[in-house]
């Protein structure tokens, strides 16, 4: 099954493309024809009909083009050639199915070119209003599409058409505005144009010196400009336009001179016909004015010929006047009327007011019998044309205002889609940065997170540390603790028991006996109170033990089994019963250490023992009447060491007093309240 589609895709496939090779012929014979077709059209030695047959023929044949660049391409040649055979209702029909086809595809430049267009033909058919309208829409679509030189050549355009209808004042100002957008595109040409009607307009104002400043401005570009297409008839036009200026002054001299400058282009005949029939006719008018006649009428007939021939009428209707004004001058009345009066009835069949204007002022002066009513018929039509003129300005102003009024509102649309873009952009910007603050967030919580670990380790480290530590220091206090106690405690024992035991070697008397076997059994306590500090238990002396009976028992040894006395003497009354029993045990170490280094060291008579006590505290002395010592010279030996670390561990002090020879006295603060 997969096989068959395989195949089948593959018939297709080269069914397409054979269709293709032979669509691409048929479409190079299409293009082929309408290039062949345009030729002949464009031929102006073929004759009108065969022109306009081929033209249809194109222009049936790319109606059946898909609506793309090429075709509207086609369309822009098709209007030309309608154009330039005067068939002006097919150019109008061509030239809307551009506008609308480009609209379709939102073709701008050719939106724009297609109202230019649209814009010529009303101005061919008089129709001024409506060709300003059209200029003035493809002005907007060019500024749109940023095609400035196009916009101004528009702009241009609308200038012209308000110069006919004689708004000297908005065509200044229109080509003023063509100017400012051509600053920017250097274009040459359009800004010659502008220039040469700048000097036409102040001319028709009187205005001969700015006239004359503008077309020479003009005229200087056209010299500056080596590259300049059709140079020299730009050249001829701009020579023939000041020496009208210098005739419209009555300075006929040099208008002659620039008339006779213009036509020294030799091949001016042949490339531009119009512009050679109104030099030799503006020549012949000037020098008619100064009396000239070696060339009259021939150069007004030559002219008038040359006009018919071309069907200018303005110009033909001017040659016909200086015929007239001629003749008249050459007292053939005869002649003078018979052009005067063609004149006339050509400039009313043409409408053309300016030369209605100029063919009755020229009837009135050779007709005498009818002067009357040509000078009515001349009030009366001029009147007529000022309120027209003026109707015609104010359309025009009412356009402008419209179109400006319809800028103010693209403009404010415009705005108000920037604005809207830029607070889209602006909330897209904020949940941007909100995003980004939340995420850098989120990111300084998983820092602070593991820096907060990582302290958390190093803390857990450190307490493992200091708890190591700690177990070290606890085994060392507890190593001193231990040594403290086999010193002070079964030191001093093992020591009373050998002083007592040592009188059987010198007595042997029952009593003796007994009392020595009373310390053998205290051996046995001896015993116990090892077998205690190997398993941390404290000392004997509990909460219900006579505590004085126990400082008697330490001291009682020393009476009987040495030379020493021992007195002790209780000053108040103290509750034992309060005294905590670590302080009662520290207490009972430190005067067994005391006893034992008065045994070692003291050779002393008489010991006693004086307790006080005061508050909360409670004064115990232990002083005897040895030798004494010096504490400056004496080293600390590990007993006296003992007996100062158990008083700072229970709150209290110990304070020494003793000089060589004096004997020594240890007096022991204690807290009589509080644990340790």
């Amino acid at each position: 099954m997969s096989y068959f589609r395989y195949l089948l895709i593959v018939l297709l496939l080269l069914l397409a493309c054979s269709c293709q090779q032979k669509k691409l012929p048929k479409q190079t014979a299409l293009a082929d024809s309408l290039d062949r077709w345009f030729k002949i059209a464009n031929n102006d030695s073929v004759a009108v009909a065969t022109r306009k047959f081929y033209t249809d023929k194109a222009f049936a044949v790319v109606s059946k083009y898909p609506n793309n660049l090429e075709s509207r391409t086609y369309y822009f040649k098709i209007a030309a050639r309608y154009y330039n055979i005067n068939a002006l209702e097919n150019y109008k029909i061509v030239t809307k199915r551009i506008i609308y086809n480009s609209k379709i595809k939102n073709d701008t430049t050719n939106i724009a070119e297609g109202y230019s267009f649209l814009g010529d033909y009303f101005n061919r058919k008089l129709a001024f209003d409506s060709a300003y309208i059209n200029y003035d829409k493809s002005e907007s679509f060019y500024i749109m599409s940023q095609d400035y030189s196009n916009a101004a050549k528009n702009i241009i355009y609308q200038a012209r058409v308000q110069f006919i209808e004689k708004d000297y004042v908005g065509s200044e100002k229109s080509l003023f505005g063509a100017l400012k957008f051509l600053k920017k595109t250097h274009h040459k040409e359009l800004t010659y144009d502008a220039f040469n009607m700048l000097g036409v307009i102040y001319a028709e104002l009187n205005e001969y010196h700015k006239s004359l400043e503008y077309h020479n401005r003009a005229l200087k570009l056209l010299e500056d400009r080596i590259a300049f297409p059709k140079k020299e008839i730009y050249i001829s036009s701009s020579l023939n336009n000041i020496g009208l200026v210098y005739q419209n002054k009555g300075d006929h001299k040099t208008a002659i001179s620039y008339f006779k400058k213009a036509l020294a282009y030799k091949d001016l005949f042949k490339v531009d016909c119009w512009t050679y029939a109104l030099l030799i006719n503006n020549l012949g008018y000037s020098e008619l004015k100064m009396g000239k006649f070696n060339q009259l009428p021939k150069l007004f007939y030559m002219s008038l010929q040359i006009s018919d021939s071309l069907g200018l009428v303005t110009s033909k209707i001017s040659s016909k006047l200086h015929l007239s004004e001629y003749y008249a001058l050459m007292n053939d009345s005869l002649k003078a009327y018979e052009f005067g009066f063609e004149a006339l009835t050509d400039s009313k069949q043409n409408k053309l007011s300016k030369q209605i204007l100029l063919s009755l002022k020229q009837m009135s002066i050779i007709d005498y019998k009818n002067k009357v009513s040509y000078f009515e018929d001349y009030i009366q039509i001029s009147d007529s044309l000022q309120l027209a003129e003026r109707q015609i300005r104010n359309n025009l102003g009412r356009v402008e205002y419209e179109t400006d009024e319809l800028a103010t509102e693209k403009a404010t649309l415009l705005n108000q889609r920037k604005t809207i873009i830029y607070i889209a952009l602006t909330i897209i910007l904020i949940a941007i940065l909100i995003s980004i603050i939340r995420i850098q967030s989120s990111k300084n919580r998983e820092l602070r997170l593991v820096q907060q670990k990582q302290h958390a380790n190093e803390e857990i480290y450190r307490l493992m540390l200091d708890q190591q530590q700690q177990r070290d220091e606890g085994r060392r206090q507890e190593k001193k603790r231990i040594a403290r106690e086999l010193h002070d405690g079964v030191m001093g024992q093992l020591t009373a028991i050998r002083l007592n035991l040592f009188a059987l070697s010198r007595k042997h008397d029952p009593e003796t006996i007994q009392n020595a076997l009373g310390h053998i059994d205290k051996i046995q306590d001896v015993e116990k109170e090892i077998r205690g500090i190997a398993y941390d238990l404290t000392a004997t002396i509990d909460e219900g033990t006579d505590y004085m009976e126990v400082i008697t028992n330490i001291f009682s040894g020393l009476e009987q089994h040495s030379s020493i006395r021992f007195s002790m003497q209780v000053k108040g009354e103290t509750d034992w019963n309060k005294v905590s029993v670590e302080v009662k045990i520290a207490l009972c170490r430190m005067l067994q250490e005391a006893l034992q280094n008065i045994i070692k060291y003291a050779q002393a008579e008489n010991v006693s023992l004086t307790t006080r006590g005061e508050q909360h505290r409670l004064f115990i002395t232990v002083q005897d009447d040895g030798v004494g010592f010096d504490l400056k010279k004496v080293r600390k030996g590990l007993g006296l060491r003992n007996m100062q670390e158990r008083a700072r561990e229970i709150g209290g002090s110990i304070t020494i007093t003793t000089a060589p020879g004096n004997g020594t006295s240890l007096e022991f603060t204690l807290p009589l309240q509080g644990n340790l």
